[in-house]
């Protein structure tokens, strides 16, 4: 398989349109367009995913004035944006069709444009708690690295394509249950990295 994401090259900067958080401001945290060939014969139906394996697993230090998160620190993934149950003849999703601009508790796990099963991406378990932000997020929402992280970021867009028509997953799963699910259900999948981060001092 094939995969290009309009507007990100692999291996580059993502641009801020794409961006939840853009320095001292928010980004446009517009969905980038996804286009992809090569589907197996026999898949049943695509999954796409977007995640950042570069969290601190400590939030001590996080966006802290006169702290820095350690390169080394142990990191977590963080899922940005979880989609199962698309058709198999599906070949591209349009930009913004999963997102666009910050919308405060989160866009819907239910419905969207592009039919499937919206997973709840993990800004749900960074605003747990906030009166203002907390809630359930659906779609993409794209990078937000903490502004004093002393590694650079990399985000994967990945079309996975499924011999299973379903996964069975209900709207508002997480990472872990996509992980699960799809175990042994993969014939074929490509990728897309860009890279990240609001600290001047790295890349």
């Amino acid at each position: 398989m094939e995969l290009t994401v309009h507007g990100i090259t692999e291996g580059e900067r993502i641009p801020v349109r794409h961006a939840f958080c853009a320095g001292e401001e928010m980004g446009d945290n517009i969905s980038p367009s996804l286009r992809w060939s090569g589907v197996p014969s026999g898949t049943r139906s695509i999954a796409i995913t977007c995640t950042d394996p570069d969290v601190p697993s400590d939030p001590t230090d996080v966006n802290q004035q006169g702290r820095t998160v350690p390169s080394d620190l142990p990191r977590i993934t963080f899922a940005h944006w979880l989609l199962v149950d698309l058709s198999a003849d599906l070949t591209e999703i349009e930009e913004a069709a999963e997102g666009s601009g910050i919308v405060a508790q989160g866009k819907p796990v239910e419905g969207g444009a592009l039919g499937g099963v919206r997973g709840a991406n993990d800004f749900t378990s960074w605003f747990e708690g906030d009166a203002e932000m907390g809630g359930t997020y659906g779609g993409y929402d794209g990078p937000c690295p903490p502004w004093n992280d002393s590694i650079m970021h990399h985000y994967t867009f990945t079309v996975h394509a499924l011999d299973v028509a379903s996964l069975g997953l209900s709207p508002g799963f997480r990472l872990a249950d996509f992980e699960a699910a799809v175990d042994g259900h993969v014939l074929d999948s490509a990728s897309v990295m860009g890279l990240y981060s609001l600290n001047s001092e790295v890349g």
